[in-house]
């Protein structure tokens, strides 16, 4: 009597992101090599290649899905705070960008914690889509600059980099199984608005 193994489904190209986000994340991409991520996925080294052409070529991807839920989170926080006062639609841009960051798996994380040092080749190709999520921020920070929210010396690009870096720098000593994301995203929503003072007394 002939044995008839069980068909097993090949892992897809999602399981490949899912598992070398994760690798890229945790150890770094220089130490996540592409025989490390199969061996994660459960294939051979060189099935990734029917799915990606290089190893700088699944970075990009993972890079690219990063920026588009840090996007959509945007999008959904905007929609969400229409005609709201400033302080609201603010906390409720950081509230989203936190939980693009640590509530969406690995990917925005990575692009994170994995951008400034990946090859040069897969940064040029990131820088605009990058570029774009930065100018939805600028914009939000020009509104509350106009409202009158923010000062009206508020220099506006320095801002937003110091608010986005400090969000995501949070990745380096954040844990949110032992912290409240409301709270973090409260305390970084009061800080961009009144730094250390006690608005109480101001």
């Amino acid at each position: 009597m002939t044995t008839v193994e069980p068909t097993v489904e090949a892992p897809g190209r999602d399981r490949i992101l899912d598992e070398a986000a994760t690798l890229f994340l945790e150890h770094g991409y220089e130490a996540a090599s592409i025989r490390r991520i199969a061996e994660a996925v459960g294939m051979r080294a060189a099935s990734i290649y029917h799915h990606f052409n290089s190893k700088e070529d699944l970075l990009e991807a993972i890079l690219r899905r990063g920026l588009e839920v840090m996007t959509v989170a945007f999008g959904e926080a905007s929609t969400a705070t229409l005609g709201a006062p400033g302080p609201e639609r603010l906390a409720a841009h950081v509230r989203a960008h936190l939980a693009a960051l640590y509530e969406n798996g690995p990917y925005t994380a990575t692009h994170v914690t994995t951008f400034r040092t990946a090859p040069q080749s897969v940064r040029a190709t990131i820088v605009p889509q990058r570029d774009a999520y930065e100018v939805l921020w600028t914009s939000l920070l020009d509104d509350l600059v106009t409202s009158g929210l923010l000062a009206p010396d508020t220099a506006v690009g320095p801002a937003r980099l110091m608010l986005l870096g400090g969000m995501n720098a949070s990745v380096e000593w954040f844990d949110p199984h032992l912290g409240s994301l409301d709270d973090l995203s409260e305390l970084i929503t009061r800080q961009t608005l009144y730094g250390l003072s006690n608005p109480m007394t101001d």
